[in-house]
């Protein structure tokens, strides 16, 4: 079954009718794409919120919304869902009577327990896929709707989070045979009850990881609105060339930093039985894109540049740290017990830094700094904020010199001071810390420096 290929298309590629034949197009561009992932529709023109997040409003009976300070009643998106499904039925012409019929039916649900959330969640990709399986059929294609309950996506029943099961493999495997080309709705499984459960936030990503896993694709197609992974944000520098080529472990670095590229828990399946991963424009797909594999030769130093925004440090200074047995594991415990996640934790023999998100303070930096102050007794102790990290990716740094002291020089060469420095032992790559107000200019730097 090796030979098929997994296409994953988001919700940009699937907001209208346009869009949709856009991906039908694209589908029959290749006989081996036989595995079509949808996303629920995004957003388009005018419309000011995702499918989703009217599903989550009305399963929350408008709370979501005005937890947001957002003035959307529960009903008024039902109204928006409803006429979004009606307008994709209407413009791609084909006969959905039934589907909406099922649709409004959903959405009226009388579901109360925790389950509900992710019953109505999901019903934006359930809908789609079947919306886009029957216009390919329309269109003359060999297209079979194939939906997670049918197929035994099984998932654990942690709602709202929920996970993929080993015994779900198998399940896919024997459902998805030789012949047609399946459309699978992304984001949900079913519990071993029998449950609706959804994934993470782009759990479209991951359904399409566990089924490229299971039927061994020979690749797996991401398809969004980008002509692939940008060696730097592009909004920033225009000139930026999207990457042709990275490793797992460069695309996960520059994941963790700010590159909103791709769910990191979909790679995981692919890496596991190193299919390579295409990240393609739904948009523009003469473009190759970028391929994520396991391993590359390197032509250059570094590939792409991650910037984090919103950065705080937690400063602490004291005797003989480094000498210290435990102190780095109590300290970060405290992070821990506070649900703050930590990123980096730079330290020398009577100091150490602990970087995270300064969002991730507001209304615990008092208490952190009291629970440090009383269990560590730190001779001294500050948090910095508003600092921005840089962080240079890329399998041709290992065993280059010069490549730390090239990009230092480009940030003197600027004025901009670096307050925070840090590097793995894998040497692919390193981390700048700097305030907020030079991070444009720094990250302009290092372009020129290391990439252009």
């Amino acid at each position: 079954m090796g030979a098929g290929i997994v296409c994953k298309f988001g919700g940009s590629s699937v907001s209208n009718a346009g869009q949709i034949e856009k991906v039908r197009r694209i589908v029959c561009a290749d006989e081996n794409r036989r595995f079509v992932v949808v996303s629920a529709p995004g957003k388009d023109g005018s419309e000011s919120e995702k499918v989703t997040d009217h599903l989550f409003n009305i399963a929350t009976n408008g709370h979501h919304f005005s937890s947001r300070g957002k003035s959307i009643t529960a009903r008024e998106s039902f109204e928006r869902v409803l006429a979004k499904f009606k307008s994709l039925v209407a413009d791609l012409g084909i006969r959905g009577d039934d589907i909406l019929e099922d649709l409004e039916s959903d959405l009226t649900s009388h579901i109360s327990n925790k389950k509900r959330i992710d019953f109505f969640a999901s019903r934006g990709e359930h809908y789609n896929a079947k919306i886009i399986a029957r216009y390919f059929q329309s269109k003359g294609m060999d297209a079979k709707l194939m939906l997670p309950e049918d197929m035994g996506f099984l998932v654990s029943d942690r709602f709202g989070n929920a996970k993929v099961l080993p015994a779900a493999h198998s399940g896919i495997r024997d459902c998805l045979k030789d012949g047609p080309i399946y459309v699978i709705p992304g984001y949900y499984g079913i519990t071993l009850k029998g449950d609706i459960a959804v994934l993470s936030r782009g759990g479209s990503d991951l359904t399409g990881g566990e089924v490229a896993y299971a039927v061994d694709a020979s690749c797996y197609e991401n398809w969004t609105d980008t002509d692939g992974v940008y060696q730097v944000d592009p909004r920033l520098i225009p000139e930026a060339s999207v990457i042709p080529e990275l490793t797992y472990k460069e695309i996960r670095l520059l994941s963790s930093r700010g590159f909103n590229v791709f769910h990191f828990d979909a790679m995981v399946s692919c890496k596991n039985k190193n299919i390579p991963i295409n990240i393609r424009n739904t948009n523009n797909p003469s473009v190759p894109g970028t391929r994520i594999v396991s391993s590359r030769i390197p032509g250059e130093t570094a590939v792409g540049i991650a910037r984090m925004d919103g950065i705080a440090y937690v400063y602490i200074e004291k005797d003989m740290i480094g000498e210290t047995i435990g102190f780095t594991k109590e300290l970060l415990d405290i992070f821990k017990d506070f649900g703050i996640n930590t990123h980096h934790y730079p330290s020398d023999k009577d100091d150490i830094a602990v970087i995270v998100d300064q969002h991730d303070l507001m209304d615990k930096a008092d208490g952190l700094k009291e629970t440090i102050v009383k269990s560590l007794s730190p001779d001294f102790l500050d948090i910095r904020y508003d600092l921005c990290l840089l962080s240079p990716v890329g399998i041709g740094m290992r065993n280059t010199p010069g490549v730390l002291a090239r990009a230092s020089a480009a940030l003197y060469q600027e004025n901009i001071n670096i307050e925070i420095v840090d590097q793995g032992p894998s040497q692919l790559s390193f981390h700048f810390g700097i305030f907020q107000k030079y991070a444009d200019a720094g990250l302009k730097a290092l372009y020129r420096t290391l990439l252009k």
